[in-house]
């Protein structure tokens, strides 16, 4: 496994290089060549101009013998193959190579057609459109330049022969020279360039070999036999290298995961020890969660069942308030009478407010659920009731958490529950208190909570499992007993859950726990 690790990597990396190695070594030759051309063609053209200026005096005072012994000299240098001179009408009129003088050249031909390619011949060509590269039959590699020679005043004012001021051009100078001196420089750079490739490929495979068994290859190994001792069930040793990277992070897991494996095998074995206590634990669990459905089927049941005791209470109690409330305005009314229907008319107010809540509580009504957020639904609340007289010495402290997401809920129905918790907490603490407000996301991020937490008398553990239960009540005759049952079945038809913790003289606390996924679309 060793060897097929830094092989591949080896290999993989060694690739890379040299695919990159090669592209560059490739983008620098064709540099280097176009450089070298460019500078052949400049030494070229600076070549034609000399012979040009040469041989200038000679051409006014048509000394032809003296231009044609000028030519044959230049063109005896070293680094020069051919140069002939050619006129308008594409005859060699003075060549290196006498054979050739008096001879035509096709306008067509290389050394003719970047100015003759259009039936409107160009006066001007750059260095570069005037060169050309190509090979002899013997092999040879040469660059040849065109280089116009121009109608000057000299020329057409000369006493010895006549040329027409309209020519633009009287000829041109054709210089020949080999690419071998270039040729031999690539080859050369070539040589060094696969070389160096070689020699840098050979030390960066034996660099990565090394790094590769320093960084990798060693660390894997221990890891690998750490894994072979906790397959074997040894949970005492722990991978000792130290390293600052994703290995040094994946050795540090590997010895966290043995430290819980072996946490795990130490709990599975006082699980076995400590079975009992632990199935009373979950049967306790149980026993809550089945207390709790309980109570839900119970509000169900019970809601159907006032819902039609309500609303056959309800007409007649209407009728027993309008008649009350229109004898009592009745002039003709006996005044000792007057404070008797008073009171009936209050009482049968009261039996109305209750029968309103009965209605309250047993109606199935569909939440309008919008984004909202329940820092926002808890700031209304408390602008609702917070300066009330029950509030006056009571200190309220907000601790909310500033990123929670917006929630899919009715606000109005969730406000309702909150001014009913916040209410039962202010009656909870007549002396003064404190009320601790705090909102936040639980740890696994599936549910937003609502803590109210208050300094008042608290709740008895005898009466903690009743609170949710219709018309039951601890005070007296200042409630109706329905506003914790009506919040538990709002909250439920938002798929939460409402928690209570209360020690009888310390205070108690509401939990409200709302998911925070969407599971209804609007």
């Amino acid at each position: 496994m060793r060897l097929r690790l830094i092989s591949k990597l080896t290999i993989s990396t060694n690739m890379v290089l040299l695919i990159f190695m090669v592209i560059f070594a490739y983008v620098n030759l064709a540099a280097l060549k176009k450089l070298l051309i460019e500078e052949a063609v400049t030494d070229a053209d600076k070549l034609g101009e000399t012979i040009i200026r040469a041989t200038q005096h000679q051409m006014v005072h048509d000394d032809r013998q003296r231009i044609q012994q000028v030519i044959k000299e230049v063109g005896a240098e070293k680094g020069i193959d051919h140069i002939r001179m050619i006129n308008k009408n594409g005859r060699i009129i003075y060549s290196t190579q006498e054979e050739e003088i008096g001879t035509f050249l096709d306008k067509k031909a290389e050394a003719c057609n970047m100015c003759h390619s259009s039936s409107n011949p160009r006066t001007h060509a750059s260095s570069m459109n005037r060169s050309r590269i190509f090979t002899r039959h013997d092999g040879k590699q040469l660059l040849g330049l065109a280089k116009a020679i121009y109608n000057e005043e000299s020329c057409f004012t000369a006493k010895c022969h006549f040329h027409p001021e309209h020519f633009r051009v009287l000829g041109v100078l054709d210089v020949t020279v080999p690419l071998d001196r270039m040729n031999a420089q690539l080859n050369s750079y070539r040589g060094t360039t696969i070389a160096v490739t070689i020699l840098l490929m050979g030390l960066i495979s034996l660099c990565i070999t090394i790094f590769i068994q320093q960084l990798v290859n060693q660390p894997v190994q221990q890891l690998l036999k750490h894994t072979e001792q906790l397959a074997r069930g040894e949970m005492d040793t722990s991978v000792s290298f130290t390293s600052g990277g994703e290995l040094g992070e994946l050795a540090d897991s590997f010895n966290n995961m043995t430290m819980k494996l072996k946490r795990a095998r130490a709990e599975l074995e006082d699980w076995g020890k400590n079975l009992e206590s632990k199935v009373e634990e979950r049967t306790h669990e149980i026993t809550d969660i089945q207390a709790q459905l309980i109570r839900s089927e119970k509000l169900a049941s019970l809601g159907e069942l006032v819902a039609g005791i309500a609303h056959e209470i309800n007409n007649p109690l209407t009728g027993i308030l309008v008649f009350s409330s229109l004898v009592s305005k009745d002039p003709k009314l006996d005044p000792s009478l007057k404070d008797d229907l008073e009171i009936v008319v209050q009482q049968t107010e009261r039996c109305s407010q209750i029968v309103k809540g009965l209605l309250d509580f047993s109606r199935e009504s569909v939440p309008q659920k919008k984004f909202s957020s329940i820092n926002r639904i808890m700031d209304m609340s408390l602008s609702l009731i917070e300066r009330q007289v029950l509030f006056q010495n009571i200190t309220i402290t907000k601790d909310y958490s500033t990123d929670l997401p917006d929630m899919l809920l009715d606000p109005n129905q969730v406000e309702q529950v909150f001014v009913n918790m916040i209410l039962n907490a202010g009656q909870s603490m007549l002396d003064g208190g404190d009320l601790q407000i705090c909102t936040g996301m639980t740890t696994d991020g599936c549910h937003e909570f609502v803590s109210i937490s208050d300094t008042g008398c608290g709740i008895s553990e005898e009466n903690l499992v009743k609170i949710f239960d219709p018309f039951f009540t601890t005070k007296s005759t200042k409630g109706t007993g329905l506003g914790l049952s009506v919040s538990y079945g709002i909250i439920n038809n938002h798929s939460g859950t409402i928690e209570v913790e209360s020690k009888v003289g310390s205070g108690t606390t509401f939990t409200i726990m709302l998911p925070t996924r969407l599971t209804e679309i609007l």
